[in-house]
């Protein structure tokens, strides 16, 4: 592991909890920002990192979506009880290309596929009846093979900040902090 490169030691605590952390190890809050201000949480599911960012999908019409469009920043945050560690992430954030966005859709269950389009995300619902028959509806619409419907896509964070947080005894917890500065990033150890 490079001790300059925050994504090396991403990588190596991602390999951790992919072995250790018994579901979903990709789990990770997404903190945004509504037009007030007021900040704005929820899970999503982290589906690539690659040398630029982390990436997650929705809804582009959902909330998280409106504010994402807005106002382009956001903080993720990664935690694994059983390992003692998080790692926060913070920075801009754009769409991915239309083809990574078909590729990943294409990856997905067929019913996670089908209620991308049967599911407003976000809005107001009659009862649990209404988007059960929407899916039916689309279902019957699209059979086996849904496209990507053109509101559903991903966001790349791409980061400006990375903290690796340990936790250890007496709550002396070890934080690294990578800040980047163009394509530079520079590491500092920070009190817990």
């Amino acid at each position: 592991m490079s001790e300059t490169d925050p994504f090396d030691h991403f990588d190596d605590w991602f390999r951790q909890a992919e072995a250790k952390e018994p579901n979903d190890p990709n789990a990770m809050a997404l903190a945004t920002v509504g037009a007030d201000g007021m900040p704005s949480l929820r899970m999503v599911l982290l589906k690539g990192r690659d040398e630029r960012g982390f990436v997650f999908y929705t809804n582009h019409e959902s909330r998280k979506g409106q504010q994402l469009q807005a106002q382009p920043k956001a903080a993720l945050c990664l935690y694994w009880k059983s390992l003692k560690k998080q790692i926060r992430i913070e920075g801009e954030v754009e769409q991915v290309t239309a083809a990574e966005a078909d590729a990943y859709f294409a990856s997905r269950p067929l019913g996670a596929r089908l209620s991308a389009w049967a599911s407003a995300q976000s809005e107001r619902v009659a009862d649990r009846a209404t988007l059960e028959r929407a899916l039916e509806g689309m279902k019957h619409k699209y059979g086996e093979h849904p496209p990507r419907p053109p509101h559903w896509g991903g966001y790349r964070l791409m980061p400006t900040a990375i903290e690796f947080w340990q936790g250890r005894a007496n709550r002396l917890h070890d934080r690294l902090l990578y800040s980047r500065s163009g394509t530079r990033w520079t590491i500092e150890r920070i009190a817990p």
